[in-house]
């Protein structure tokens, strides 16, 4: 059947590019309609081009606005009582990505043979995070998938604008130190021993500066293999000790205690932690199954195990509040929400509520960061750059003064 490759508008203005596969171009207009798109240009694919799409593809990396593409358009779909293995058929026809291509393939076979469609999901969790299966899993159960979908929407495309916003918050300040840490050993290794050798002709006392630097001269000149090899070694240790149950407990430990960013990570994990209770419990799922999601997909490992704590003693009979209090990183107005909705038999509300204050949190923190971040490094790079001057211009105004003594 003939490729055709389109263009078109979604409901919120953006553009989308797929292909999808039909007979004529008209028939290809409707099935991009189908989509919950309004298509601006359906033009018919040559092989070759399609080819170099696939092997473009197939080295590609699935990213969230794929996954938020796919999720909109299936959820639109299924709105319009199109079947599950039709829609796939649909999307995997108009999905450029070689790796979501075949993931939607491999889902629609598992769905075909009776598996479960959060299950033939779960397969793929290579694409597919645990939440987003989980939640699948909920809205299959509880007969409101659509709803799920639609909150799925929300959570993937909010946690990608916070992810997108502190990696632009911390570009700056990366880019920053990379260069200061090259100037820095430019400074030692090229420009220092020349001055070094000034000193030691004209025997001037060094001062404790100018030695620290002499050391970490001859530290960098006879040992940097060492310190290469150790750099490299220790980053590929590191990454594989983070992979471990302990290493993800230790790593996601540490980042909670950072000073500016351990607070937007744990108002993150409030966030979702808020979004994903609320929707699993207006769809029926039992406080004790959501914990168990909650605490596979909060996305911490540190927060992971304190649900894994809280799930002990809700099988012992507990309130949610009282095993919360107890429990560590868990701010007191998301205990104190969930305590009046427990009360007030309304806990689905409080934490959709205490979902979106966390939310705005965390974009006002991520803005606040951007904020501090430019004079903690002006004053970072005030002790550096003061540090060398006082490194090299002290021993010269002592080498100045003996000159003009002899004079």
């Amino acid at each position: 059947m003939p490729h055709f490759k389109y263009t078109a508008i979604t409901n919120t203005g953006t553009k989308a590019k797929g292909i999808v596969e039909a007979d004529t171009p008209a028939e290809a207009e409707v099935m991009v309609a189908e989509l919950g798109l309004i298509p601006t240009s359906v033009r018919k694919s040559s092989a070759k081009s399609e080819n170099a799409s696939s092997f473009g593809g197939f080295f590609s990396k699935v990213r969230p606005q794929d996954i938020i593409l796919f999720t909109k358009q299936f959820r639109t779909l299924l709105g319009a009582g199109v079947p599950v293995t039709r829609a796939l058929e649909i999307l995997e026809a108009q999905t450029e990505k070689k790796k979501l291509k075949t993931c939607i393939i491999e889902i629609g076979q598992d769905i075909r043979q009776g598996s479960p469609m959060h299950k033939a999901f779960r397969k793929r969790t290579d694409v597919f995070s645990d939440l987003y299966c989980n939640m699948l899993q909920a809205g299959e159960i509880s007969g409101t998938l659509m709803d799920v979908l639609e909150r799925l929407i929300y959570i993937v495309e909010h946690e990608n604008k916070v992810t997108k916003d502190i990696k632009s918050a911390l570009t700056y300040p990366i880019i920053v130190m990379v260069a200061l840490a090259i100037c820095f050993v430019v400074l030692i290794v090229f420009v220092l021993p020349t001055f070094i050798n000034l000193f030691k002709e004209q025997h001037i006392e060094l001062p404790w500066p100018t030695k620290m630097c002499i050391l970490v001269n001859e530290i960098l000149v006879n040992y940097w293999p060492f310190i290469v090899g150790g750099l490299i070694g220790g980053g590929i240790g590191l990454y594989y000790y983070f992979r471990t149950a302990r290493g993800r407990f230790v790593r996601d430990s540490a980042l909670l205690k950072l000073p500016i960013l351990g607070s937007v990570f744990q108002k993150a994990a409030m966030a979702r932690f808020g979004s994903i209770f609320s929707i699993l419990q207006s769809s029926g799922v039992t406080v004790l199954d959501t914990m168990d999601i909650v605490s596979k997909t909060i996305g911490n490992a540190a927060i992971s195990r304190e649900f894994d704590k809280i799930r002990e003693r809700l099988e012992q009979g507990r309130g949610i509040s009282e095993p919360l209090r107890k429990a560590r990183y868990f701010t007191p107005m998301v205990i104190s929400m969930i305590a009046v909705g427990e009360e007030s038999g309304r806990i689905e509300e409080m934490m959709r509520e205490a979902a979106m204050h966390y939310d705005y949190e965390v974009e006002y923190s991520v803005s606040r960061m951007s904020e501090l971040i430019g004079p903690i490094l002006t004053a970072g790079l005030a002790v550096v750059v003061g540090f060398f001057a006082l490194a090299i211009f002290l021993p010269l105004t002592e080498l100045m003064q003996n000159a003009m003594s002899a004079m």
